[in-house]
């Protein structure tokens, strides 16, 4: 009964849809260029909301998913219309798909643990769907931490990876290292002495041992920083934590902390804006000992 109730209300939206699009002017101009923005959109409020899903419930979550939802049956409406392909397309597409990538539930091969899935996953995607290279349909647009995500995955499927977290770590803190030097008088000692490394943000070889004193260049340090960056998502995954989600949060609770300081000046009769930084330092660190679990 449970399946029945679900392909009733999956056909109430298909016929929905369609009436949409016949009937509403604005629907029916829509194209596909057109609808992505929303789409977008609806991902991001439906990850706002499964953060918040504590507090807001999981009537919201649902209720984001349906929104999410109707972003499929519509674009697959207009095309549809188009002559291009229709929601059943979609649907039969994505079940092959599936059936191809889990060979260890409807095939032969074995995999006991999710990284064993992962790997036969991307093997599948390169040898069974021709998809060559390492690195192939990783999009150029996705949020750089879900990008340098993505490709150190593919690169650990295929072997080129640190072993554990406790030399990703050591990759972080040699590269803090080079930011210092890079930051400091141009007499600062560099960092000290280490082999002859393999680069796992480049996969090429590089001499630690010397450094040249610091320069301006702004282009330099950026680049420095973007490796530091590169390290902590690689850290990241190795935690096993999403480095978007993770820096979303803290983000979040700097704002918090931040409205809470101002808040707590104001309580004093103060404005925090026209503090002196140690005055502004001080309320932060009691609204962050005030908001720590």
């Amino acid at each position: 009964m449970q399946r029945e109730a679900v392909v009733h209300e999956l056909e109430r939206l298909y016929d929905l849809t369609r009436r949409l699009r016949r009937d509403c002017p604005w629907d029916r101009r829509q194209t596909q260029e057109d609808i992505v923005a929303y789409t977008l959109e609806e991902t991001y409020e439906l990850v706002d909301t499964v953060r918040h899903r504590a507090t807001r419930g999981d009537a919201a979550v649902c209720g984001e998913l349906g929104d999410l939802l109707f972003q499929v049956y519509f674009l697959a409406c207009v095309a549809e219309d188009d002559g291009l392909y229709d929601l059943g397309d979609v649907a039969s597409g994505i079940h092959t798909k599936l059936v191809r990538r889990h060979p260890h539930i409807f095939g032969e091969a074995s995999a006991d643990t999710p990284d064993d899935v992962r790997r036969n996953w991307d093997a599948i995607k390169r040898e069974s769907e021709g998809r060559e290279g390492i690195f192939h349909d990783i999009p150029e647009a996705f949020p750089s931490t879900l990008l340098a995500q993505k490709l150190q995955q593919r690169a650990a499927a295929i072997g080129f990876d640190w072993v554990d977290a406790a030399e990703v770590l050591a990759k972080v803190k040699e590269e803090t290292a080079e930011i210092e030097y890079e930051l400091g008088p141009a007499d600062e000692p560099a960092p000290a002495d280490l082999a002859p490394r393999r680069d796992r943000a480049t996969g090429s070889q590089q001499e630690t041992g010397s450094h040249q004193a610091p320069v301006d260049d702004q282009e330099k340090v950026a680049a420095e920083v973007g490796d530091l960056l590169f390290s902590v998502v690689n850290l990241c995954r190795k935690l096993k934590v999403d480095p978007e989600l993770a820096l979303r949060h803290s983000a979040f609770r700097f704002r918090e902390r931040v409205e809470a300081a101002a808040g707590a000046a104001g309580a004093d009769g103060l404005l925090f804006e026209e503090l002196g930084l140690e005055e502004q330092e001080a309320y932060y660190q009691r609204a962050k000992k005030e908001q720590r679990p």
